[in-house]
């Protein structure tokens, strides 16, 4: 069975950084698409960035595109997102998650197999 736990969230002001960590047990599996996903008060689950293991491709979506990096360490077993510039619209709890087999669907939150817990994140203006 494959844990996730998140950590690294937490307060900062407006143009600041934050680094989630998302450590993953119960697998070394390279066929997993790793995903980070936030969702704010009132809001639908949205995915924020994707990594295929196998690869190590990422997507991300348009608005954190140049200040968000998504990447792994495959020592550690652990998925990182080092958010740059941040805005108060980034604000929310954030989520690991990962599929199997492929990234196809990986946008949609039902398709995710594993989850984490969640981390808040908040940015004040």
């Amino acid at each position: 069975q494959v844990q996730l736990v998140e950590s690294g969230g937490g307060s900062v002001q407006a143009g600041g950084s934050l680094r989630l960590s998302c450590e993953v047990a119960g697998t070394t599996d390279r066929s997993y698409c790793m995903g980070w996903f936030r969702q704010a008060p009132g809001k639908e689950r949205e995915r924020v960035a994707h990594i295929w293991t196998g690869t190590g491709g990422t997507s991300y979506i348009d608005s954190v595109k140049g200040r968000f990096t998504i990447s792994q360490d495959n020592a550690k077993n652990t998925l990182y997102l080092q958010m740059n510039s941040m805005k108060p619209e980034d604000t929310g709890m954030y989520y690991c998650a990962a599929k199997r087999s492929s990234c196809i669907g990986v946008y949609t939150p039902g398709m995710l197999n594993y989850w984490g817990q969640g981390t808040q994140v908040t940015v004040s203006s």
